[in-house]
C-alpha cells in the first residue's frame, strides 16, 4: 500500500515537470513530440520491444516486478509475473515500437508516459503508462503497464 501511495504522489507532483512538449495542434489530431530518456529508462522501452517481438509472453513478464500489474483495456487487472505471462500469451509478437512522451524519476520510483505503434504503420495507434520501481542501485523494473488504443470505442447498438 505504501508503494502505491508513493507512486501516486510521485505522479501528481512530477507530471508538471515532465519534459514532454506538445506541438501546436494542426487540422487533425494533437501530435506530441518524443521525449529523450536517460539511458537506464530507454533500456526499459528497448527491452520491452525486444521481449514483445520474441513472441514469448514470459519474456515480457520477466521485465516486471514480481508483484507487477498489467492493466489492459477492456480486461480485468492481473498481478504477478505468471498472471502477466498468461495475459500476454497469444498477444506478444510483431514489430512493436515504443516512444516516450514524458517521464519522471524519484529515487526508487518513476514513470514513463508514451505512445506505441507497430511495424511501418505511420503514427501512433495507442498510448501507455509504465510505472517503474527499482531496488536501490538496481535496474528499473516495470511495476505496472496500462495501455489503450487511440481509436474511439464503439458504442453497442441499442
Amino acid at each position: 500500500m505504501r508503494i502505491t501511495i508513493s507512486v501516486a504522489t510521485l505522479l501528481c507532483l512530477a507530471a508538471p515537470l515532465s519534459p514532454a512538449i506538445a506541438q501546436s495542434p494542426s487540422a487533425g489530431d494533437l501530435v506530441l513530440q518524443s521525449a529523450s530518456l536517460p539511458a537506464d529508462l530507454d533500456r526499459v522501452l528497448r527491452d520491452y520491444e525486444k521481449a514483445w517481438r520474441s513472441g514469448d509472453a514470459s519474456n515480457v513478464a520477466a521485465l516486471f516486478s514480481v508483484d507487477g500489474f498489467v492493466l489492459q483495456n477492456g480486461r480485468a487487472p492481473v498481478r504477478g509475473r505468471a498472471a502477466i505471462a498468461k495475459a500476454y500469451t497469444g498477444q506478444a509478437g510483431g514489430e512493436l515500437r515504443l516512444r516516450a512522451l514524458g517521464y519522471a524519476l524519484a529515487d526508487t520510483v518513476g514513470y514513463i508516459i508514451g505512445a506505441y505503434s507497430y511495424g511501418a504503420t505511420p503514427g501512433d495507434i495507442g498510448k501507455f503508462t509504465l510505472t517503474l520501481r527499482r531496488p536501490r542501485g538496481g535496474p528499473w523494473e516495470i511495476f505496472s503497464d496500462m495501455d489503450n488504443g487511440n481509436q474511439a470505442r464503439r458504442q453497442p447498438a441499442p
